[in-house]
């Protein structure tokens, strides 16, 4: 909390009209003042800064990025399994980056360079 104080003077005003000096004053108990923060809403200053980019990140978002990738594979394997068979195969498709993840790990996927196998299009579509 020390680190992160003046966010978190900030979020106590805007979300509940609180001071952060009543709790030096002792107008605020700990207990209290740990209930408010650990409640903050993702939106807020403290927890932004806290968390970085994932605070960011609802559900929602993940869920929506999950759909992107999903697409992209189908429509990837669709060109795979359509293609020419002397041509080349078309290029894999990069997961859509989310917070918190350095590099997106596709070595055990179908976004490894290799041409789908019968049981990985089942499983897929199963």
């Amino acid at each position: 909390m020390e680190e992160h104080a003046e966010e978190l003077e900030a979020d106590l005003l805007r979300y509940y009209g609180v001071d952060l000096l009543d709790w030096h004053r002792e107008a605020l108990s700990s207990r209290r003042l740990a209930v408010l923060v650990r409640h903050l809403p993702p939106d807020s200053a403290f927890v932004r800064t806290r968390e970085g980019e994932a605070a960011e990140w609802g559900l929602t978002d993940h869920l929506l990025a999950a759909v992107v990738d999903h697409l992209a594979i189908a429509n990837w394997m669709f060109a795979s399994a359509n293609r020419d068979e002397y041509a080349d195969p078309p290029e894999a498709p990069v997961p859509v980056p989310r917070p918190g993840a350095e590099t997106a790990d596709t070595s055990d996927g179908p976004g490894d360079g290799h041409a789908p196998t019968g049981a990985e299009l089942a499983r897929f579509f199963g």
